[in-house]
């Protein structure tokens, strides 16, 4: 028989869930914010009489940013679903090392990218 499933356990599945909702609404604001900012470049343009940014690269990013928001938040829904039958079962299901490494290596590639295009922005 199987230890009853502690309020506290639950609570801090509930928690971290809410932490991965929140990390992909984020990710899919900065991905608008990117997307958007190259009407924001095209208007400081026009102001600054200036010849007109390409829209491309960051269109693009954003939508990529935007994506990877969702594939946070269903990350999130399968961790919640999958920690949550473990802890009826009395087991402790830790998250695999590869999906770990994989999400760190992306968000490193983010930030690497966005790096970059504010150093050639300038």
């Amino acid at each position: 028989m199987h230890d009853p499933v502690r309020a506290t356990d639950t609570l801090a599945n509930e928690r971290t869930y809410l932490a991965y909702i929140r990390t992909a609404l984020a990710f899919i604001a900065f991905g608008f914010v990117i997307a958007r900012f190259a009407l924001f470049a095209r208007e400081f343009s026009m102001l600054a009489h200036a010849p007109h940014p390409e829209a491309g690269l960051s269109v693009t990013f954003g939508t990529a940013m935007a994506i990877f928001g969702i594939v946070v938040a269903l990350l999130g829904a399968w961790r919640y679903a999958r920690t949550d039958r473990g802890l009826r079962e009395g087991k402790v299901v830790a998250l695999a090392g590869l999906t770990g490494y994989a999400v760190s290596l992306f968000v490193v590639a983010i930030g690497a990218v966005v790096a970059i295009a504010l150093v050639a922005y300038r």
